[in-house]
């Protein structure tokens, strides 16, 4: 038992003032509300957890781009300056250079290959777009996207890397473009949100028979896909798909003070149905 006086009191640990929440805190708060006043359903909890798993992805994102210093820590694009905002999708996981991992050994094989002009159609940010400019000094890159916001977060990560003189970036890209296939080595990467059915067409763009193509199929977005690109290019490619893969091995050492649950929001990529790629190399 202990006797009173026994022991010193210990003095109170000071509180510190409570901060105001943050206006990411506030407008998730909004918009979680705004989720729940919905019906009770597993719909309404599926829409409830995404909003705050890409919450949490952004505090784990900002997190990552204070102790990373604003380069990809490994993968194809490792010393990649990235300090934009992503057009869409995950920071935390291009970040870590963990982004869409399935694909790094076909990035491998294209920078093998060296060609000597890459179009990326959908680039976004320009992830792809400038990582490639970086590990294929001798390419021409063209990079497009029909969102404004995206072609300015591309035109500055360009120029973050020091590869705004290669990379022209732009809008609209049609099948008459792809004739510039025909003129040199070329690879194409496609990801333009359920369109590439429309747009991969080897009758309307022929110019696409002389290029390597890597397109992400959206099979929820649009019905047969898949199979429908399959078909076109088996005559002339040998094609290869490719499904969604986790990779934890670039989780830095400092992560492992973080939650499981961290962890894996550090890897996910948002997406919400799968999203199989199609790697078509001419033969």
């Amino acid at each position: 038992m202990v006797r009173p006086n026994s022991v010193s009191a210990s003095p109170p640990t000071p509180t510190r003032p409570a901060q105001p929440p943050s206006a990411l805190v506030q407008a998730t708060h909004r918009a979680l509300e705004e989720v729940i006043s919905a019906p009770q359903s597993a719909q309404t909890l599926n829409r409830a957890l995404r909003l705050l798993a890409k919450w949490r992805a952004e505090v784990v994102a900002n997190t990552l781009a204070k102790r990373a210093g604003g380069r990809v820590l490994s993968g194809p694009f490792q010393g990649m300056e990235y300090a934009p905002t992503a057009a869409e999708g995950s920071r935390s996981a291009r970040m870590l250079g963990a982004y869409e991992a399935s694909l790094h050994p076909v990035i491998e094989a294209i920078i093998a290959k060296a060609p000597s002009l890459v179009i990326d159609i959908g680039a976004a940010e320009g992830y792809y777009a400038v990582g490639l400019a970086r590990r294929l000094p001798q390419a021409r890159v063209l990079a497009r996207d029909t969102n404004p916001k995206a072609q300015a977060l591309c035109r500055a990560l360009a120029a973050a890397n020091g590869v705004a003189d290669r990379v022209a970036v732009g809008g609209l890209f049609d099948h008459a473009d792809f004739a510039l296939c025909q003129t040199m080595p070329s690879v194409v990467i496609c990801d333009i949100e359920g369109a590439e059915a429309d747009l991969l067409d080897p009758d309307r763009a022929p110019g696409l028979l002389q290029a390597d193509v890597l397109v992400e199929c959206h099979p929820g977005m649009a019905a047969g896909v898949v199979d429908t690109l399959t078909a076109r290019f088996a005559p002339s490619h040998h094609i290869t798909r490719i499904g969604r893969k986790l990779d934890d091995s670039a989780l830095p050492d400092w992560m492992e003070e973080l939650s499981d649950l961290d962890r894996l929001i550090a890897l996910w990529e948002w997406r919400s149905t799968p999203t199989p790629w199609l790697w078509m190399e001419k033969t």
